[in-house]
C-alpha cells in the first residue's frame, strides 16, 4: 500500500468558538419510511414500542447524545396543517402527501407524538412551521397551543387533548425552501412574510423562540442578502432588530452529476473524489454566507443554520423512489466527517446543523424493516465517534506537511481533514483520510497541555463501497486503533478511506 505522511500542530491551550451540540441535530420528515415505519410502528406492533414509537430506534439515537430532531419537512411541512395531527387518531382526517409519491397520510403522527419522541430521546424540538400554504395565524396559534398556559382557546384544546402543561419548543423554523417547493417565491417576497411571520410567533410564559428564516439553496448569497436586509442596513452598527434569530441554508452532496442521479453503491474512483470534492465544497458555501452576514451583523446576533446536509443518491432499486430509500456506504461516513470538521471551523456562525435524514431516508442514521431488523448505518458510527465535540471548545488546527492533493477535474482535493475541541478536562480529534489507496503516518504535535492518556477509534472497511445490512450489520463498524504517544507527540497510521477519532485525558 503507497504511503504519505502528514505533520499536524494542535494548539490544545487557545480556545476558539464553542462547537455548538446543535451542529449534531438531525431531521424526520414525513417522507417514505421516515415516520411509519422507522420512528412509529403504532401502539398494536409487534414491535417493542412506547406509545407507537419504536423503542429499537430511540435507544440507538439516545447513544448519540441527539440535541434536536427537526420536524414535519421539509416539502411536507409547507403543506402540514397542525390541526389535522391532534385529538384521537381515529378521528384525524386521512390527507394526501403530494410531495412524497401522492401517499395518503393517516396523521397517527403529529404533533403530541412528536414531542412524547423528543422526550424519550432528550432532544430538543425544533419544529418547522407551515409558510406556503398556511397563515399567520396558524402557526401563531400552533406555538401557542405548544407553550402557552392559562385558558386561551388553544390552551383548552391542548388540555382537552391530554397535555395539561405546556412545553418548552424554542426551535421553530419559519417556512421550508420558500425558493422552491415552500412556493417557488422571489428572496424579497419571502423576506417580508418571514418577518411578518416571526412577528406573530409570540413568545409565552417564558419559552423564548428562536425563530428560523427559511434560507438558500447552496450558495445563493442573494437569498441570505435579502433576509439580513430586513433586519439592518450594510455596514450598520446597530444591533439587528431581533426579528427572527437564524437564517438556514440547504446543501446536498453528490458526485457531480446530480441529485438522485448515481448509486449508492456502485461507484468508480472519480466518483468518489468528486463526491468529496463536491462535500468539501461546503467550507466556501458557508464563508461566503457568513460574510455577507458579517456586513449586517457583524457582532455575529444572528445565527446560521445548514439545517439539510447530506448525500443524495437514486433510491435504493425495488423501493418507491419517491421514498428516497438509498443505501450507506463508507463513502457516506467520510462525507459525515469531513463535513462536521468544517461546520467546527465555522462554529463561530453556524448554530445548527440537521442531517437528512435520520431513519430511511438519503443519508440515514438507521435502517430499519417491519419484521424489527435495524442496522446502524457507517454515518451513524461518525455521529457516535464524534459526540465529545458537542459544546466542547474548538482549538486551532495547522496542517504544516500534509499527502499530496489529489487532482480532480480542474480542481484539487486535500485528502487529510482533521480537527479538534476540548471540554472537562479532555480533547478529541477526529481525522479523515480521504484517499482510496494511500494511507498516511499522521503525526500530532499537542501543544499546550499535557496529556496523560489517548484511547482511539478507526472507522474503516476493505472498500469505500462497504455498507452495513440485515445480514451483516457490523461491516463497517468502530474498532480500536494502535497510536503512539510520547511527550505530547501523537503518531497514527491511517489507512486509506477511513476516518479516526483519538480522545485525549488532560492534566
Amino acid at each position: 500500500m503507497p504511503a504519505s505522511s502528514a505533520h499536524v500542530v494542535v494548539d490544545l491551550d487557545v480556545s476558539g468558538p464553542t462547537i455548538s451540540k446543535h451542529l449534531y441535530g438531525h431531521f424526520a420528515e414525513h417522507l417514505g419510511r421516515c415516520i411509519y415505519g422507522g420512528f412509529w410502528v403504532g401502539e398494536d406492533s409487534a414491535i417493542p414500542n412506547e406509545g407507537g414509537l419504536r423503542l429499537d430506534v430511540v435507544e440507538a439515537l439516545r447513544a448519540l447524545d441527539i440535541p434536536n430532531l427537526r420536524w414535519p419537512g421539509g416539502c411536507f411541512a409547507d403543506t402540514y396543517h397542525w390541526r389535522d395531527g391532534i385529538g384521537p387518531r381515529q378521528d384525524r382526517p386521512i390527507t394526501v402527501n403530494s410531495n412524497w409519491g401522492g401517499v395518503e397520510e393517516n396523521n397517527h403522527f403529529g404533533t403530541h407524538e412528536f414531542m412524547a419522541l423528543c422526550e424519550l430521546l432528550g432532544a430538543e424540538p425544533y419544529v418547522n412551521g407551515n409558510v406556503g400554504s398556511g397563515t399567520v395565524q396558524e402557526m401563531s396559534e400552533w406555538v401557542e397551543y405548544l407553550t402557552r398556559d392559562g385558558g386561551s382557546p388553544a390552551v383548552r384544546l391542548r388540555k382537552a387533548n391530554g397535555r395539561d402543561a405546556p412545553w418548552k419548543v424554542r426551535f421553530w423554523g419559519i417556512g421550508n425552501e420558500a425558493w422552491g417547493c415552500g412556493g417557488h417565491m422571489r428572496a424579497e417576497t419571502y423576506a417580508d412574510l418571514a418577518a411578518r411571520y416571526a412577528t406573530f410567533c409570540r413568545d409565552h410564559d417564558g419559552n423564548r423562540l428562536h425563530r428560523i428564516a427559511a434560507g438558500a439553496a447552496d450558495d445563493d448569497l442573494r437569498w441570505t442578502e435579502a433576509l439580513m436586509k430586513t433586519v439592518n442596513c450594510l455596514g450598520c452598527t446597530s444591533t439587528p432588530r431581533d426579528v427572527f434569530q437564524a437564517i438556514s441554508f440547504h446543501y446536498y452532496t453528490h458526485d457531480g452529476d446530480g441529485i438522485a442521479t448515481s448509486p449508492a453503491v456502485e461507484f468508480t474512483d472519480e466518483q468518489h473524489y468528486r463526491t468529496m470534492l463536491k462535500a468539501a465544497d461546503i467550507d466556501r458555501v458557508i464563508a461566503g454566507h457568513s460574510a455577507v452576514m458579517d456586513a449586517y451583523d457583524p457582532l455575529r446576533r444572528i445565527g446560521l443554520v445548514c439545517d439539510e446536509w447530506g448525500t443524495w443518491w437514486r433510491a435504493e432499486p425495488g423501493t418507491n423512489k419517491a421514498f428516497l430509500h438509498q443505501q450507506n456506504t463508507l463513502r457516506d461516513a467520510l462525507v459525515a466527517s469531513l463535513h462536521f470538521d468544517i461546520f467546527h471551523k465555522h462554529a463561530a456562525r453556524l448554530r445548527m446543523a440537521n442531517i437528512a435524514q435520520t431513519v430511511n431516508v438519503l443519508q440515514a442514521m438507521i435502517l430499519t424493516d417491519d419484521d424489527g431488523g435495524l442496522v446502524l448505518t457507517p454515518t451513524y458510527h461518525v455521529f457516535e465517534m464524534n459526540k465529545g465535540h458537542q459544546d466542547a471548545a474548538s482549538v486551532p488546527v495547522h496542517v504544516i506537511d500534509g499527502p499530496a492533493a489529489v487532482t480532480v477535474g480542474d480542481d484539487e482535493l486535500d485528502v487529510l481533514s482533521v480537527s479538534a475541541s476540548t471540554k472537562d478536562g479532555t480533547a478529541l480529534v477526529s481525522m479523515s483520510n480521504l484517499a482510496l489507496d494511500t494511507g498516511t503516518t499522521v503525526r500530532l504535535d499537542l501543544r499546550g497541555r499535557e496529556i496523560t492518556a489517548a484511547r482511539a477509534r478507526i472507522l474503516t472497511a476493505d472498500k469505500p463501497h462497504a455498507h452495513n445490512t440485515m445480514r451483516a450489520g457490523d461491516a463497517v463498524a468502530p474498532a480500536e486503533f494502535p497510536v503512539e504517544l510520547e511527550s505530547g507527540r501523537l503518531t497514527a497510521v491511517l489507512p486509506p478511506h477511513s476516518f479516526a477519532t483519538v480522545a485525549l485525558d488532560l492534566a
